[in-house]
């Protein structure tokens, strides 16, 4: 008889990380967010007229925090 107390399930160490995972995605994703919205500010208005985008929709966007969507 095998004392299976000993073997761990293949299951459990991605079920462990997967909160850091889903943390690691979070914080990237707020990263990208704020090098967007900071690059965004840079745009002259050429760039943003061919963007589609006014001078105070990018303001309204570069204003956001950095967790909002």
């Amino acid at each position: 008889m095998v004392d299976l107390s000993l073997h761990r399930s293949p299951v459990a160490a991605p079920l462990a990380a997967a909160p850091f995972a889903a943390a690691f995605r979070l914080v990237e994703t707020w990263r990208r967010r704020a090098r967007e919205r900071a690059e965004m500010t840079k745009l002259d208005h050429r760039a943003l007229r061919d963007l589609g985008l006014s001078e105070s929709q990018v303001q309204f966007e570069a204003n956001k925090p950095f967790w909002r969507d």
